[in-house]
């Protein structure tokens, strides 16, 4: 005769309810202060896929000033605003990157880049997420980058890795024009060859600049690159062009393929209808 005795059939669902409520609010896993981010939710997934996850929105801002009177007419690069935009741009990355490194972040993903250059003075304000690996101590040695967390999680899976936000930029003058060039350039269609010269100027000395600051860092290249251009509202003789781009560099021994995957979504809803409606039917 067996002295077994029989499961419960019916547990007590009160109490399943109250233990669970319970490990929800147990501090026994402190895993620190929240963690606050402007990642998206699909970008917060990827990371966790490559063994990474988001610290802490992070920002720097510096404000440099421009000496007066640089705004007047004159010829070729206008280089005390370009050293003052590239100041700024420095400041600011420098300063985000200290706030990751306080937070415990190893880098930061999806930097958002706003510049606006006044007649006195140029800001450059920088936001994004700080992240790190999955558990892993501070590090004082972190890197900028405007790359989103998707495009990170890429990069890393291709063995590359971002060492920073390099930037350029430039301020020349448009040559002055003509009477006669004024005069004819108001009654047909002919190009302002002037501000064509001045943009191209422009262009040239920020990309060097760029390219010049990502081989500072050790990069081997630069992706996302972002450009701003055109005249400054209050000195329309000048044209401003500025680039920046993450830096990156091949820390595999070889870069790895990814091979593309096709995703078949099953949740999209399907639009009917009549083929004959399209006739009026």
């Amino acid at each position: 005769m067996s002295t077994a005795t029989p499961a419960d059939p019916s547990p007590d669902l009160r109490a399943e309810v109250r233990r669970a409520t319970a490990a929800l609010a147990a501090t026994g896993h402190d895993h620190g202060r929240p963690v606050t981010s402007d990642l998206s939710i699909d970008e917060a997934l990827l990371l966790h896929a490559v063994g990474w996850e988001p610290v802490d929105l992070v920002c720097g801002v510096s404000v440099v000033s421009v000496p007066s009177g640089v705004w007047n007419w004159g010829s070729g690069e206008i280089v005390a605003a370009s050293q003052a935009q590239g100041l700024a741009f420095t400041g600011a990355a420098n300063r985000i990157a200290e706030e990751c490194g306080r937070a415990g972040g190893h880098g930061v993903v999806g930097v958002h880049v706003e510049s606006t250059v006044q007649r006195h003075h140029v800001d450059v304000e920088l936001v994004g997420t700080a992240v790190r690996p999955v558990g892993a101590a501070a590090k004082s040695d972190v890197f900028v980058s405007d790359l989103s967390g998707r495009d990170f999680s890429l990069l890393r899976q291709a063995g590359w890795i971002p060492v920073g936000l390099s930037y350029g930029a430039s301020f020349v003058y448009a040559p002055r024009r003509s009477a006669g060039t004024s005069l004819r350039q108001t009654r047909e269609n002919v190009e302002l060859t002037n501000f064509t010269e001045a943009m191209y100027s422009a262009r040239e000395l920020a990309m060097e600049r760029m390219q010049q600051t990502a081989i500072t860092m050790g990069g081997k290249g630069i992706v996302e690159v972002k450009v701003t251009e055109g005249p400054m509202p209050f000195a329309h003789h000048a044209i401003g062009f500025a680039a920046w781009g993450t830096a990156v560099r091949l820390e595999a021994e070889t870069h790895q393929y990814l091979r593309p995957k096709m995703v078949l979504p099953l949740d999209d809803a399907v639009v009917e209808f009549e083929a004959g409606s399209l006739r009026g039917q």
